[in-house]
């Protein structure tokens, strides 16, 4: 039976590469990639060879008849996506592209290249890895990490619950061990040492810092004490050391989430669950104590236009409707004819549902958008107006979390785009907005080059699009020789922080956590605080 792709698709493409008869869909070469929710397997054209759920890094595709969850639902997903977009030539054996180590590897004499990567996230490891395995060049690659762990996105962004998503850090610990690769975390790039004295240790900067900040709703009571962004609760349940020590207040009934895409599903589905089902996962140990105690029993999400512009992506909206002891309804009545899309499909069965008595709740909600936070001096309640229609509505609620959009902020030194929210940029080189004019030596990769859109395999052909502006320049001379050698970059990193940790310091901190996690039946136990991570890795070099 044909392979189908299932809910944590990565869609960094490493299986339509290895497919040996071109039927997995889109393709990065294809305009639909940059917007596509998965890659999807065409039944009608796949062999049942395996090869793309061999190269998987997520585990995301199984047979057709595997026992995974909902796979009656994804060989539906699949199969619909060639219906609406036909394939213009029939599916047949192509060559598959060699490896870039290989293709690379007629030079006889590699030009030196050193790169600095600020940044330790997706787009950060996958630029990384474009330089490394190629051999037309002999590639250094130095990371900077502000903050004691690795991951970015991947350990501080994915849902505890989805492990297998976070399985892609496999990927990364490959690119780590790589000959030419050196880690310095725990130091901040315009504290610790300044960009221009890292610039002046390379050939150039890649800049993949992502996007720290977030998007407001721009209303009265934004402010108030309960009200918050997404990203900051996706922070601290993720045991972002910058956010341990915040406080959510989860003794109210019901809790609003603004927005209705892939965080916000992510964020109501763990403020519902229950400790049993969070204790199996990594999230940090002191947001597992948190919401076992918490009163929460109903998410209300909400969404400003109607069913059929529901931003989450199909998949993580099917996995929502399975989770035990938790009804997912939606408000009003959704119409989805037998064309419809399978999104739609899966939102009008959800609005036929009846709540069950003793579950918590996730209530989807269209068509509405936020007025007011209303409170004294915390938040009591929402107040809401019918995008149709006008009428005013009052929600009760002790917490709103605003899930509109992650934003970048701006880098010093660099051009900024105030209203994209990302480095000025054309294919990664950082140039100037009036002039076009490329800013030596600076280059941008990821959430910060081209906002935060996408899934993390999506940072694969971000990064290697980067790459390659870079290696043209390089190219030509319009890169800098480095004036101080790595040695020297490496002595003035431990004189200005003598804290950092580097590479066989992470994977010291990385097995500790994971021994502890089998120890409990979990992924792993994070460290959330600087102090602990350097003395678990001290004690591991002793």
């Amino acid at each position: 039976m044909a392979y189908v792709v299932t809910q944590n698709c990565c869609n960094d493409a490493t299986c339509v590469a290895v497919c040996p008869v071109d039927c997995i869909h889109p393709t990065p070469a294809e305009r639909e990639y940059k917007r596509t929710e998965m890659l999807y397997i065409d039944p009608a054209a796949c062999i049942d060879c395996g090869a793309c759920s061999d190269v998987c890094p997520v585990d995301a595709i199984v047979p057709g008849d595997a026992a995974a969850p909902d796979i009656d639902r994804y060989r539906e997903i699949n199969s619909e996506y060639f219906e609406r977009n036909p394939r213009t030539s029939l599916s047949g054996a192509h060559v598959q592209p060699l490896p870039v180590g290989l293709a690379t590897a007629d030079v006889a004499h590699p030009p030196a290249l050193r790169v600095a990567i600020v940044g330790s996230g997706p787009s950060a490891f996958y630029a990384a890895e474009e330089l490394l395995a190629r051999r037309d060049i002999a590639a250094e690659v130095t990371m900077f990490e502000r903050l004691p762990v690795a991951g970015g996105l991947v350990r501080f962004g994915v849902a505890p619950d989805h492990w297998h998503t976070k399985t892609v850090d496999r990927v990364f610990d490959r690119t780590a061990r790589r000959d030419g690769f050196t880690f310095h975390l725990g130091v901040d790039v315009g504290r610790d040492v300044t960009i221009d004295e890292v610039l002046a240790h390379h050939h150039a900067v890649i800049h993949a810092s992502g996007a720290a900040g977030d998007r407001r709703l721009g209303i009265p009571g934004e402010d108030l004490t309960g009200s918050h962004a997404a990203r900051e609760f996706v922070a601290w349940y993720n045991g972002h050391p910058e956010h341990a020590d915040r406080a959510f207040d989860l003794t109210a009934r019901r809790a609003v989430v603004v927005g209705n895409g892939n965080v916000a599903l992510d964020v109501a589905r763990i403020l519902v669950s229950d400790g049993e089902t969070l204790g199996r996962t990594d999230i940090a140990d002191h947001a597992l104590a948190a919401l076992a105690v918490s009163r929460i029993e109903e998410v209300v999400v909400l969404g400003r236009r109607g069913p059929g512009h529901a931003a989450c992506t199909t998949p993580e909206l099917l996995a929502l409707g399975s989770l035990p002891g938790i009804d997912v309804l939606v408000e009003g009545p959704v119409a989805a004819g037998p064309e419809a899309p399978t999104k739609l499909k899966i939102l009008a069965e959800y609005s036929r549902r009846e709540a069950t008595p003793g579950n918590k709740r996730i209530v989807l909600r269209f068509g509405t958008a936020p007025r007011e936070v209303l409170g004294a001096d915390r938040t009591e309640a929402l107040l809401v107006t019918d995008t149709d229609v006008g009428t005013v509505d009052r929600i009760e609620c002790g917490m709103v979390l605003r899930a509109v959009g992650y934003r970048g902020l701006p880098i010093a030194g660099l051009p900024f785009d105030e209203t994209a929210g990302t480095v000025a940029n054309v294919s990664g080189r950082v140039v100037e907005p009036g002039t076009g004019q490329p800013v030596a030596g600076h280059y941008v990769a990821g959430w910060i080059k081209r906002g935060a859109t996408g899934v993390i395999g999506t940072n694969r052909y971000c990064a290697a699009e980067t790459v390659e502006a870079l290696l043209d320049d390089h190219r030509v001379g319009l890169l800098a020789a480095p004036t101080v050698s790595a040695a020297d970059l490496t002595a003035l990193v431990r004189a200005r922080q003598p804290a950092s940790l580097g590479g066989a310091d992470w994977r010291a901190i990385d097995r500790y956590e994971r021994a502890r996690g089998r120890e409990a039946g979990r992924p792993r136990i994070k460290i959330v605080d600087a102090g602990e991570a350097a003395v678990v890795a001290g004690a591991a070099t002793k």
